[in-house]
């Protein structure tokens, strides 16, 4: 702590606890342990040769809900991707770096409207959604004694094949 006073820069911690937060790296992740049963098949133990290109993909690819990339949400431009490196492109091939940093600067600048668009966009699928959802919600009337079916499906899965079983 003494090391961020030092250089004036406040911390501030964030719990798993938070609920606030919970749901979105759930979903997240949900959608990384999906791609990983996909291309693992019956080799779980390769996981983390694969991680890096999923977390890639995932960080480049337009989310559903903001209609951006988690990239360009973070640093105002969109990723070069690995095969852009190595080929001539015309990202590639420009010649004035000024003009070339006078446009992320341009971005840079406007990321905070590209931002706040992507939230109002956001609370619009989740306003949408729930109204699907609460459209076909049933209200029921539970009093304690009432008998209630539950459902384990953890038990069904293989325990050797853990997170990564099918399901």
């Amino acid at each position: 702590m003494e090391f961020y006073a030092d250089l004036g820069i406040k911390s501030t911690r964030t719990s798993v606890e938070h609920p606030q937060t919970n749901g979105q790296a759930e979903a997240a992740n949900k959608v990384i342990l999906g791609q990983l049963k996909k291309r693992l098949g019956s080799a779980k133990g390769l996981w983390a040769e694969k991680l890096p290109e999923i977390l890639w993909e995932y960080r480049c690819t337009p989310q559903t809900s903001t209609g951006e990339t988690p990239f360009n949400l973070t640093y105002g431009t969109d990723a070069m991707l690995p095969v852009e490196v190595n080929e001539p492109t015309l990202r590639r091939q420009i010649e004035d770096w000024n003009i070339n940093n006078e446009c992320l600067r341009t971005d840079l600048d406007l990321i905070e409207e590209l931002r706040e668009r992507a939230k109002i966009k956001e609370a619009a699928v989740k306003r949408r959604a729930m109204k699907r959802f609460n459209a076909k919600v049933k209200l029921r009337d539970f009093k304690e004694g009432d008998l209630v079916w539950r459902m384990r499906t953890d038990a069904r899965k293989d325990p050797r094949h853990g997170k990564l079983a099918s399901n």
